[in-house]
């Protein structure tokens, strides 16, 4: 029986989930060094068949470097890539089945848009005809019809972002690499886009691999997500496990806001585990379903997003758990939500969200309000590392 999933899945499908399945792309224990500095430190990761995976971190965590060794361009220090069960070494970038879109697009400013799509097909030696159709099926595809004789400088940059996008796909590749593709976009048409390669990925039935700084586009558009650092993967797991039972701080700090408690176990159960938070944080007591593998005395952290936190007025608090009185130091309002800062214990502020559901004159906690946070026994989740 299959688990059930933790947060909105876009598709039935996990193949992950099965022990059966074999990888379409394999990292097996891969080294990649730069001099003294190693960019990618013994990964190994394996990415299914029409999967949308996602590399997620931070400048200088080893993404790009581990698409550049897929595509052909950095050639790994140690370990192996595989590709549909066949070794990439030794294979050179043009004979690759994999196709990488850059960042900056690389389009051919004195070509159409049509020419630019035609221009690999043409080195490949296709027939006319057979190039004809296939780039009117990547205009149709990327809604780019009506722009076919125009050239690059004449189109909007969502526009450009589609022409390389159609160029990249145009070939067939077997997997579509994807390197910040959509870090030139306003907010809006980012939005946009994200949804668009979604659907064009499930409707191509291939399998997209993107390098992305931004989390809201990973959590967007992946099936899977691996959360980088220093050259290696500290996390691989669905977009809602990542939000939330991220395996570290740094996963759930990376991820979302976060308030992170530091506490020590005071109890374990079945089903049941009991911290107190410590001075500096005003050492009130907590209650989580989570069971956890540290010892009764550990100092571990106490991970809550802030959406989670129920925030309301109140001055006196009755010792229970999961409740604890604050002041409210700072508020952050945003249109749709608002967040409070509210200040506890040894000067360490908590932050919850509540959702503008109606339109204000005031708002029903203000600066400097005597408040009582409170959440669930299951908000939250406790981390060791």
């Amino acid at each position: 029986m299959a688990k059930k999933p933790i947060g909105p899945v876009r598709r039935a499908f996990a193949p992950w989930e099965n022990p059966q399945s074999v990888p379409f792309i394999e990292f097996r224990n891969v080294t990649k060094r730069f001099g003294d500095f190693v960019a990618v430190n013994n990964l190994s990761l394996k990415i299914y068949e029409r999967e949308f995976f996602a590399l997620l971190g931070g400048s200088g965590c080893g993404k790009t470097t581990m698409m550049r060794m897929l595509a052909g361009f950095e050639t790994p220090t140690e370990g192996e890539i595989f590709l549909d069960g066949q070794s990439l070494a030794g294979i050179p970038p043009y004979r690759r089945p994999a196709n990488m879109m850059f960042q900056s697009y690389a389009l051919f400013p004195h070509m159409s848009v049509e020419a630019n799509i035609a221009f690999g097909l043409k080195q490949d030696g296709m027939a006319k005809d057979k190039i004809a159709e296939r780039v009117a099926e990547m205009l149709r595809l990327t809604k780019l019809e009506k722009f076919a004789r125009r050239k690059p400088h004449q189109l909007s940059g969502g526009q450009r972002q589609r022409v390389a996008l159609a160029r990249s796909l145009a070939k067939r590749p077997k997997v579509l690499l994807l390197d910040e593709p959509l870090g030139a976009l306003d907010r809006k048409l980012r939005e946009e886009t994200q949804f668009e390669l979604m659907n064009l990925q499930e409707e191509l039935k291939m399998t997209f691999l993107v390098v992305t700084h931004d989390q809201e586009e990973a959590m967007t558009m992946a099936d899977r997500i691996a959360v980088m650092d220093a050259g290696k993967i500290i996390q691989v797991a669905t977009p809602g496990e990542i939000y939330e039972m991220p395996n570290s701080r740094f996963v759930a700090d990376f991820i979302g806001d976060i308030n992170l408690i530091e506490a020590r176990i005071t109890e374990k159960a079945a089903g049941s585990t009991k911290l107190r938070a410590t001075d500096a944080w005003g050492g009130f007591e907590i209650e989580t379903i989570q069971e956890t593998s540290a010892a009764v005395g550990d100092q571990v952290w106490y991970a809550i997003r802030p959406e989670k936190v129920q925030i309301v007025h109140g001055k006196d608090v009755e010792p229970q758990l999961n409740t604890v009185g604050a002041e409210v130091w700072d508020i952050a309002y945003l249109g749709d939500v608002s967040i409070y800062h509210s200040r506890l214990g040894d000067a360490m502020t908590m932050r919850s969200t509540v959702a503008n559901r109606t339109r204000l004159v005031e708002r029903p906690i203000a600066w400097d309000d005597h408040v009582v946070l409170s959440w669930g026994r299951d908000a939250g989740v406790i981390l060791t590392a």
